[in-house]
């Protein structure tokens, strides 16, 4: 499978496979696909792991599509304003926000985590679920904004604001921290949490979570 991810603010992925090659996405996420191309709505993992992907903010149903031929093509688009990102998840698994998750290869699983913590259950922007990501071969996830990457040594940690966490790799522990001070919480504009990531392993932060903007444009909405 070869790639290319095209476009500014609003990208897509194209995609281009030889005969008998599968890629897979949520339902919707497809913007155009040429003759060579077959496609096919199903389940993937059986009916348990599609309710736990319903409750995870995707689709009970996932859309195959498979190259007749050499060279075929398919794309898929961003649904808000953002970055798209491919993931080799063959390296270690990854967990994202609801929603992330635009396509990948067959071979890579599509599943849900969900947070063993109860605070950052609670207070972690995306409440108990996460979207997994493992197996072999790559994905496509959507980033929120313009991305950010680092990579946390051992022990090493940072505070984020909670909806500006995307994705992390499964190694990093993630947990929620009160904001300390009455002025901070009341003034400080960051709420009353801040998501602590603790290394060892790789982050990826969004600058503009959708919440964010569908807060700030509710702003301008007629009364």
């Amino acid at each position: 499978m070869n790639y290319e991810i095209k476009g500014t603010v609003m990208p897509f992925v194209e995609v281009t496979l030889d005969k008998g090659e599968t890629v897979y996405s949520e339902t919707g996420n497809m913007k155009w696909m040429d003759s060579k191309v077959d496609m096919d709505t199903k389940s993937k993992g059986g009916i348990t792991k599609a309710l736990k992907r319903r409750i995870s903010g995707g689709g009970t149903f996932l859309n195959f599509f498979e190259a007749r031929e050499d060279g075929a093509q398919v794309s898929f688009g961003h649904t808000y304003p953002g970055e798209i990102l491919k993931v080799d998840v063959e390296e270690k698994s990854v967990l994202c926000q609801k929603r992330s998750f635009l396509c990948a290869e067959e071979t890579v699983d599509y599943d849900v985590a969900f947070q063993k913590k109860i605070g950052t259950g609670f207070f972690g922007g995306e409440g108990f679920i996460l979207q997994k990501l493992s197996g072999e071969g790559h994905a496509f996830v959507e980033i929120d904004g313009e991305c950010h990457i680092m990579e946390l040594e051992p022990g090493e940690k940072i505070r984020v604001e909670t909806g500006s966490v995307g994705m992390f790799e499964e190694t990093v522990d993630m947990s929620i921290n009160r904001v300390k001070g009455v002025k901070n919480v009341l003034f400080g504009g960051e709420g009353m949490f801040l998501t602590t990531l603790e290394g060892p392993g790789k982050v990826w932060l969004q600058t503009m979570p959708i919440q964010n903007l569908t807060a700030e444009m509710s702003k301008y909405q007629e009364s």
